[in-house]
């Protein structure tokens, strides 16, 4: 099912970019665009990722690192 009709964005495509860390519309927005023209879709995007565990805000909440340094991604 279509989330961002403008740019073509599934929710499927929503919950894996979710799965990779993008926690809020915005960075979901920041991934694939959806959101970023008509912003219909924003609520349907935080919808979606209020149902799904956000691993970045976990770790955030625990007081850990969320994101990896570059020498550590490799």
């Amino acid at each position: 099912m279509y989330v961002c009709s403008c740019f073509g964005i599934t929710e499927k495509q929503v919950q894996q970019h979710a799965e990779n860390g993008a926690c809020t519309p915005r960075q979901i927005a920041s991934a694939c665009k959806a959101g970023t023209d008509c912003g219909s879709c924003v609520r349907r995007i935080q919808a979606i990722l209020g149902r799904g565990a956000c691993p970045r805000r976990e770790l955030a909440e625990q007081g850990r690192p969320i994101l990896t340094p570059l020498d550590e991604a490799a």
